[in-house]
Order: C-alpha cells, then structure tokens, then sequence
C-alpha cells in the first residue's frame, strides 16, 4: 500500500511506494527545533518515494551525516535524508504529520531518549530506544583499513 502526503501549502507533495510499517521518535535538539517538538518520522529505503515539486524543496545540511528538506513557499519540514556513507545513504526519514493518512502505522521505536525533555512522555511499552551515544556510534565512520 503506498502512502502519500504533502507540504501545507501542496507545493511539495510525495508518494511512498515502499511499504511502510512503523514510524520513529526523534528527540534530539536538530529535530524539536526543525519540527517544533518530537519528529516523527516514517523510515523510506532510498528510491522509496517519489516527489513531485521537488524544485520548490529547500536543503539545509544540519550535521555531517544527513540533511534537511522543507518547503521553501510554506516552510513545511518534509524529511531529512542520510548523507552518510555506508548502508543507510540516501535513506529519507519522511514527517508522519506531513501523510495525508498516518493511521495504522504504530511507533515502533524513539532515538536520543536521553535528550527528551521532562515534559511529555509517550504510552505503551516494546518501543525500541537508543541514546545520543548509540546513535552517534551508529552513524559513526567505519575504521580504516591499514595494509
């Protein structure tokens, strides 16, 4: 089932055609500032999306291993894609509030938990977490090779 959205404006609209099972929380501070509180973002495999007004996206490169996109008429944060290298380049982390219908896609997991503000919380259990140290290690470069 492929999932479609858009910026507010509709200048920037998408479609996912890459199955989409499980959302994830961000709580690092790029991501609240970007978003205006937690990101919520639908993991897409590159070429997992089509995008249509992609000349109206703005790019901003926000750290060494990922950039952000955003509308450039309305400002809407759309995704933030991974420019690191490795497995996970050109991966896209698309906005849950940006689908047209997020219904049924469960929150399966939260990133930076030890960065989340006091202030909110979400319910449930069997999330999987991860704190800024295991991110970072995630993301980190691979050591180099010596002969």
């Amino acid at each position: 089932m492929s999932h479609s959205g858009s910026c507010i404006c509709g200048a920037v609209s998408f479609t996912i055609t890459a199955p989409v099972t499980e959302t994830g929380a961000c709580h690092c501070s790029m991501c609240r500032k970007w978003s205006g509180g937690v990101f919520l973002g639908v993991q897409v495999p590159k070429g997992g999306m089509q995008i249509e007004g992609e000349e109206n996206l703005a790019v901003y490169t926000s750290s060494e291993w990922a950039e952000r996109a955003f509308c450039k008429t309305c400002g809407s944060s759309v995704f933030y894609r991974v420019t690191a290298p490795g497995p996970m380049n050109g991966e896209m982390h698309v906005g849950m509030g940006t689908f047209d219908d997020a219904s049924g896609i469960p929150l399966t997991g939260e990133i930076f938990i030890d960065l989340k503000p006091d202030g909110y919380a979400f319910a449930g259990e069997g999330r999987n977490v991860m704190t800024e140290a295991e991110v970072m290690a995630m993301f980190a470069a691979p050591p180099e090779d010596h002969p």
